[in-house]
């Protein structure tokens, strides 16, 4: 029996309530206040549902149906990262079209954490009697260092079983280590340049930048040639300080910088083309001879990768110089098989060539679960009843909660196979279809853990 159809009764509601939820505009590094906000609208949800919950220091919290057994629990963030720029739609509210549903956070992760509530709720309305304690656990700073989880489960037990839906399907059991790093100049030796800053998240491929600088006619003039024969996309417009170079790339989830087009580092292999690296300063000089226009971290001594979760990648992701400071930001997911410590190694060793100094902002890491776990069993066994086929086992050089949850948790769906949800991106979405055979195996799965032995 498909208990997980059951939750197709409820599409109206959800999407209702979806849209509702979007509305909140939960990015962390904007305001910690509209994250708190979208968690006390989800408890206050679960509340009117006829659940449990509980507030932990305003980060994290639950909603919890049964008590006793085992612990089983989701785990998903109602944080999002920045609209961005180029969408089609409002980013911040539910816009359904050509069979998709918009949103930013609809695909990463509101959307999937709804649905875990509704989940609790149909369980509930349908009087299953739970073998073990479930819960539904919401974060609100996954995407900007997963303190939230840390301060939950410091107060609250690790569950015994669990998933994040907050990936792909099949089911996820690797995922790369995840290293982010502030290089900063030592000295303020960018001559030429008098601003240059791009970039809004250490974990997304910046899709613009932009620099001002003096120059005499003749580099203005070269420097246009040169962007006609380069990938970027330049804008050149002349202020009262001085030239001013917009650069457009692609947005892209640092775990995938291959699919995006990086406006910093177009930007800087421009200017390089033209100056000379010494008027250019140490920072830009580091990022133009270790990174040049590279995501796999070849020229920074990284380049590597191993079977169990593939090869490393690279991103550099912020930049800002002005007449105070000189610092750029890099995200990089390792194997699972390697060790950080030598990638710190590596990078800290090209920094004291370049004069500029590292600094770690976070190290996450790796996550490799074998298949006997209980969770997986179970997981594999709700996607076969709702998709008729066993899920894949993959890796992922995402970075999601199933790292905090002790050994005992993967990530598992929502976005399936071939299908872009353009995570950090603009036009996040899922497709609708998709978006509600994804609430089917999540309701199996659930159900499912609530009720095993």
């Amino acid at each position: 029996m498909n208990f997980g159809a059951k939750i197709l009764e409820y599409k109206d509601d959800i999407l209702r309530d979806l849209d509702e939820l979007l509305k909140i505009r939960s990015v962390y590094s904007e305001s910690p206040a509209k994250c708190k906000e979208a968690l006390d609208w989800m408890l206050a949800k679960a509340e009117s549902f006829g659940l449990v919950t509980k507030n932990i220091d305003n980060k994290a919290g639950h909603a919890q149906l049964g008590e006793g057994g085992k612990l089983c629990a989701t785990l998903t963030h109602l944080d999002v990262v920045p609209a961005g720029e180029n969408w089609e739609c409002e980013p911040f509210e539910l816009t359904r079209k050509n069979g998709m549903l918009l949103g930013r956070g609809v695909a990463d992760d509101k959307g999937a954490a709804l649905l875990t509530l509704y989940c609790l709720k149909i369980l509930k309305d349908e009087g299953v009697v739970g073998k073990n304690t479930l819960r539904a656990i919401f974060g609100t700073d996954e995407e900007v260092g997963m303190t939230d989880v840390v301060a939950y489960f410091a107060k609250e037990a690790m569950p015994d079983m669990s998933f994040t839906p907050d990936s792909g399907y099949g089911i996820c059991a690797a995922e790369k280590g995840i290293l982010q790093l502030e290089i900063s100049s030592k000295n303020q030796n960018h001559s030429l340049l008098t601003e240059f800053k791009g970039g809004t998240a250490t974990n997304a491929v910046p899709d613009k930048a932009y620099c001002l600088l003096y120059c005499n006619e003749n580099d203005d003039n070269q420097l246009m040639r040169l962007a006609d024969a380069k990938n970027g996309d330049f804008e050149f417009c002349y202020t009262i300080d001085g030239l001013m170079i917009k650069s457009r790339g692609k947005a892209a989830h640092a775990c995938e910088p291959h699919l995006g087009l990086n406006a910093i580092l177009e930007l800087v292999d421009l200017l390089a083309s033209n100056f000379s690296l010494e008027a250019l300063g140490d920072l830009c000089t580091f990022i133009s001879t270790h990174i040049k226009l590279e995501s796999d971290g070849t020229s920074l001594g990284m380049k590597m990768r191993d079977s169990q979760s593939g090869a490393l990648t690279a991103c550099l992701s912020t930049i800002c110089i002005d007449e105070t400071q000189a610092k750029a930001t890099i995200d990089i997911r390792y194997p699972v098989t390697f060790g950080g410590k030598e990638l710190i190694r590596r990078v800290k060793k090209a920094a004291e060539l370049e004069n500029v100094e590292v600094k770690i902002l976070s190290h996450t890491l790796p996550l490799c679960l074998d298949d006997t776990k209980p969770v997986i069993g179970i997981l594999k066994e709700a996607y076969k009843e709702v998709m008729g086929e066993e899920p894949l086992m993959y890796s992922t050089g995402g970075g999601t909660y199933a790292r905090k949850l002790g050994g005992n948790g993967v990530a598992f769906g929502p976005v399936f196979p071939g299908e872009d949800a353009r995570l950090h991106n603009s036009n996040e979405g899922i497709n609708e279809e998709s978006f509600f055979k994804h609430a089917q195996i999540c309701l199996e799965a659930m159900y499912r853990m609530y009720t095993a032995e």
